[in-house]
């Protein structure tokens, strides 16, 4: 039976965790039509509800905001009504989660935008990478200059996205600024040629990150508001050419926005934790909230993390879509079930709600 830190309760804002493993947004794209989270998504989640916190996959604030094929939005009623089930279900299982805000930028297709338009961009340089549209991976689409005048719209949506996550019961909110997607598209100068408000030095680089988090704060309470970044990952082709001095300047006006926790992944998105050479202390001692750790985790290294006060939480991703009981396997010290990469994205049942528990899979004490 493990003993780690990893296993004990934790107080976030004004929510306590029964224990420090996170779930970590998992796109899965099985939305059904108008977007609205699927029935299997409501056992899913259940499923994994002994998780200390949920972060729900990725979810659009708006029709434009869109990138991927059967993403869930939190735009309209009936998405709302559909996440309410979802909420209901966790909070019945006794868990907590939160809902993860999300404008994919030029990470896109015109046949996912309004009208069938261009994504919108912080310049117009298309992205080096592909998306899932009509059942298959396809590349991005040219996208165009997002004009200053659509901005406010940009961070209104976030706003009512946000309010619209805690209608549909959710405990708080994620901001997606990692990934390559809308908001780190902005920070980062390999994405961000402008030359208006929003370009050129950190702090104009920043600025649309930072606004969007404010605005969010603003309507749900900065104790119900996190932030999810990723200071050097090359995910969907974005880069920096100096991201410490950014991610300091970010992290400072995150923790001056008292917000409840920062999410940070550390190196690249699913690949090497030291791609690039990077101070994740600094983050950490600059922000007053809850740290969360993610990126190849596993027990060891989590405990190992926690043990020496380098982070407060830690995320896990694909071990969490493998082993819905994955905090009773850690306490245990019993076997992992292996992941189904083909099975992640699209489809039903299969490699999404039917991994084996540990009483099922004849493995109970």
């Amino acid at each position: 039976m493990s003993t780690s830190k990893l296993l004990e309760p934790f107080k976030l804002g004004s929510i306590t965790l029964s224990n420090r493993l996170v779930m970590a947004p998992l796109t899965r794209n099985r939305a059904l039509e108008g977007l609205v989270p699927n029935p299997l998504s409501v056992e899913y989640y259940g499923q994994r509800a002994s998780a200390g916190l949920l972060i729900s996959e990725a979810t659009q604030v708006s029709q434009q905001g869109q990138g991927y094929q059967d993403t869930p939005g939190i735009y309209s009623k009936e998405q709302i009504a559909g996440w309410r089930k979802v909420t209901d279900r966790v909070h019945a299982q006794g868990g907590r989660i939160f809902l993860q805000l999300w404008h994919v930028g030029r990470i896109s297709h015109v046949s996912l935008q309004p009208k069938g338009g261009a994504p919108v961009a912080p310049s117009a340089i298309r992205a080096k990478t592909k998306t899932f549209v009509n059942g298959t991976f396809a590349d991005v689409s040219e996208p165009r200059v997002l004009e200053l005048s659509e901005i406010p719209g940009i961070i209104d949506s976030f706003r009512q996205g946000a309010a619209n996550a805690i209608a549909a019961g959710f405990d708080g909110v994620e901001v997606h600024g990692a990934n390559g997607y809308l908001l780190d598209q902005f920070a980062k100068d390999g994405t961000n040629k402008r030359t208006d408000a929003y370009g050129g030095g950190i702090e104009n680089r920043a600025k649309l990150m930072l606004e969007v988090t404010k605005a969010v704060a603003a309507e749900v309470g900065s104790e119900r508001t996190g932030i999810r970044i990723s200071p050097v990952t090359p995910a969907n082709d974005v880069s920096d050419s100096n991201p410490q001095p950014l991610f300091d300047y970010i992290v400072d006006h995150l923790n001056a926005l008292k917000l409840v926790y920062i999410h940070v992944i550390e190196g690249a998105t699913g690949g090497p934790r030291d791609i690039a050479p990077f101070d994740y202390h600094s983050l950490r001692n600059r922000f007053k909230g809850a740290y969360i750790a993610n990126n190849g985790y596993d027990l060891a290294l989590a405990s190992k993390v926690l043990s020496a006060n380098e982070a407060d939480l830690i995320a896990f991703g694909k071990l969490f879509i493998a082993n819905p009981d994955l905090v009773e396997r850690f306490k245990r010290g019993t076997p992992l079930n292996a992941p189904d990469k083909a099975t992640f994205y699209g489809g039903g049942a299969k490699g999404y709600t039917d991994y084996p528990v540990l009483e099922s899979a004849g493995a109970a004490e």
